[in-house]
């Protein structure tokens, strides 16, 4: 008969906890983070105060790098003369590789912190609490390993698939892991949150969320449909062994940080300086004759200040008689807004771009962003700088003393009138590229770790990511226009 009420009145010891073993600090943490509802909401917690934090402290190094730049870009345009030399490292090199640069603080902030979070043990709770939700999708447990490490890149969570022994669940793995997060799509992220939320950094973190959240939902689900079609099998369950919590190490979060940004610099250098040099290239020549209105404009402004001094002129219209004041600096500035369309809409970009917009037509996308958009199909870092140097020509007069964002906020299309970056064209830009298949070296690894006949898998992964893509960058177009 087992104690009543009165013994533990009287002062009797609780019973012994089964073999000697007594609830320990991360027992009781793990009742609440290891739980279906309370760690699903705690998870969503962190990860938003995570985003709203880079945000939120990232904004100061941000600004210095952009003005850091600007200044590169004043004092090579102030010392070199006039020519293609200067205006290839002010408008393709300095221009391309700063835009992506000025991400940076971005980029080192999250490694940072998601590095805190894996050192305090938290990561490994995350990841016990996501199989649950993976394994009704054919997905092993030991899947989410690779799948967190492809937020970061893509190439080592498809390494990391080799730990899996069961070769159509690998399969299925290395064919959804491009859909998370990785850190190339970062800088494309902040750049589209930013111009759809200018100052609303609460705002900018929530949208950052969902991007991570679309991509993982966009895995799961084509995981699901892979393993009901082309790769039928059963799922394995996931064991492991959770490790206490401690103490997170700022060394080896510094460290981490320093190595993937290094990663990344490696790749400005690379990748996006040949990108940011192309692009240049392609919206420079060939060169176009000046339009009319443009050499009408500049012959007026040296009629009324021939030696180039005058802010302001005083002149009586014909028609009404009146006095009005004319400012040529204003006149040649509009003649180089005009020229730099011209010469864009009448370059290899320009022909290019035009060639491909009706496919992106129903997306309402200018031919600059499907310039972009393509080049994107390399590496998806480098849409930024396609951005940069495409759109720091649409105002000479401003864009040395504005970061890229505001140029591409105040950016307009050939009418001179539509912005080009209107909320539906950022809104279907950020779903594309939450899905789109853009990165070769992902391609190429793709075929091979999945041996022979391995680029059959490989086109399968391009063609169903970009077809999904367009579908919901369509969808979304439609909704908010």
């Amino acid at each position: 008969m087992g104690p009543v009420r009165g013994d533990r009145d009287r002062g009797a010891r609780e019973p012994e906890p089964l073999f000697g073993l007594k609830e320990s600090f991360s027992d009781r943490v793990d009742k609440v983070l290891l739980h279906p509802i309370s760690g699903l909401l705690a998870f969503a917690l962190i990860m938003g105060g995570l985003f709203w934090t880079i945000f939120s402290l990232a904004k100061f190094p941000m600004d210095w790098i952009i003005e850091g730049f600007d200044l590169l870009s004043s004092f090579i345009t102030a010392h070199l003369p006039e020519g293609i030399l200067t205006d290839l490292l002010s408008n393709g090199v300095v221009a391309g590789v700063g835009s992506t640069l000025v991400f940076l603080p971005q980029i080192c902030l999250l490694f940072f912190l998601i590095s805190l979070l894996e050192d305090t043990g938290y990561l490994a709770r995350a990841s016990f609490l996501m199989d649950r939700l993976l394994r009704p999708f054919g997905l092993p447990g030991n899947a989410f390993v690779p799948l967190l490490s492809s937020h970061a890149c893509a190439l080592p969570g498809i390494l990391a698939t080799r730990g899996i022994p069961d070769l159509k669940q690998r399969l299925t793995t290395i064919l959804v892991a491009p859909f998370m997060t990785c850190s190339a799509r970062l800088p494309v992220y902040v750049l589209l949150t930013s111009l759809l939320f200018a100052d609303r950094p609460a705002m900018a973190a929530l949208a950052f969320v969902g991007c991570y959240a679309l991509g993982m939902i966009a895995g799961v689900l084509s995981a699901l449909v892979a393993r009901r079609t082309i790769l039928r099998g059963p799922a394995r369950p996931m064991a492991m062994e959770l490790p206490s919590y401690k103490r997170p190490s700022v060394r080896t979060a510094a460290m981490t940080t320093i190595d993937r940004a290094w990663v990344f610099l490696k790749n400005a250098g690379t990748v996006i300086l040949a990108i940011s040099v192309l692009m240049w290239w392609l919206g420079e020549y060939p060169k176009a004759e000046p339009p009319k209105q443009a050499v009408e404009l500049r012959e007026r402004a040296a009629a009324l200040d021939p030696e180039g001094t005058v802010d302001h002129v005083m002149l009586v219209d014909p028609a009404s008689g009146r006095r009005v004041e004319v400012s040529p600096p204003a006149m040649r500035a509009e003649a180089d807004h005009l020229e730099s369309i011209n010469q864009k809409t009448h370059s290899f970009m320009g022909r290019i771009g035009r060639t491909v917009q009706p496919v992106f037509s129903p997306m309402d996308w200018d031919w600059r962003v499907c310039i972009g958009v393509m080049a994107s199909f390399a590496a998806r870092e480098v849409f930024v700088a396609t951005m940069s140097v495409v759109v720091a020509g649409e105002d000479n007069d401003d864009v040395g003393d504005r970061s890229l964002i505001d140029s591409m906020r105040t950016a307009t299309r050939d009418d001179g009138r539509t912005p080009i970056f209107t909320p539906k064209v950022c809104w279907s830009l950020l779903v594309f590229y939450v899905l789109a298949m853009q990165c070769l070296a992902t391609l190429a690894l793709t075929a091979r770790e999945t041996g022979a006949g391995g680029w059959k898998w490989a086109l399968l992964q391009f063609g169903w990511m970009s077809a999904l893509a367009y579908l919901a960058a369509f969808i979304t177009a439609t909704v908010v226009g």
